[in-house]
């Protein structure tokens, strides 16, 4: 997983609350098993329209936020079923940080564990964003994940929280699997002093 320090993006506004991972990534694209590729779906029942041409009413259909990498949106963002493709279509998409006065618990986790930043700031702050980028042409903000620090090139500045454990995790590129091998050779001392207690052999190609 990419290392995640300073960030610097565009910021795309999403103006509602409670998306779910339904309308993130509807259930006909949960059948690849690979995290890549999921991006071309990503909020596909609002960007593209029955004729499978883009929406040009949907704002990642709109300059400049094609390129965008920050995501401002509403509350409970995430929501409905745990589906991890979600922020696999985000990140695979080009968003590495998420802006919103709350995430859905599941997805909020999930998303520390494929390199994005979720961020809850009160509502007034949202709202105070959605205001600025409302009256520039495109809008910047800077993340600084080891200060904490959201800023602008006008003055805006913003504190936020981060467990110290998954603020780590994203610092250093760590995920579940990254964790676990961080003991590989625990992992292999164990495994080549415990009793076995079954025959690797009893399946194999006579």
């Amino acid at each position: 997983m990419k290392p995640f320090s300073i960030h610097k993006g565009t910021v795309a506004p999403l103006k509602r609350a409670n998306i779910d991972t339904g309308a993130i990534l509807p259930k006909q694209y949960l059948k690849r098993v690979e995290k890549k590729g999921f991006g071309q779906f990503l909020f596909h029942n609002w960007r593209f329209l029955d004729n499978g041409e883009d929406n040009p009413d949907f704002v990642l259909n709109q300059h400049p936020y094609r390129e965008a990498s920050i995501l401002l949106t509403l509350q409970n963002f995430g929501c409905g079923s745990s589906r991890e493709h979600a922020p696999w279509a985000l990140e695979d998409f080009g968003f590495r940080v998420l802006i919103a006065p709350s995430f859905a618990d599941i997805f909020y986790n999930n998303c520390f564990k494929n390199g994005i930043l979720p961020i809850e700031l009160p509502h007034n702050l949202v709202n105070e964003l959605f205001e600025i980028e409302s009256n520039v042409s495109i809008f910047h903000l800077e993340i600084d994940l080891e200060k904490q620090m959201i800023t602008d090139e006008k003055g805006f500045t913003a504190e936020f929280n981060v467990n110290p454990f998954r603020k780590e995790m994203l610092l250093k590129g760590w995920d579940d699997i990254s964790i676990t091998l961080k003991d590989a050779n625990a992992i292999e001392e164990y495994e080549s002093t415990h009793q076995v207690f079954y025959n690797l052999n009893t399946y194999s190609e006579k």
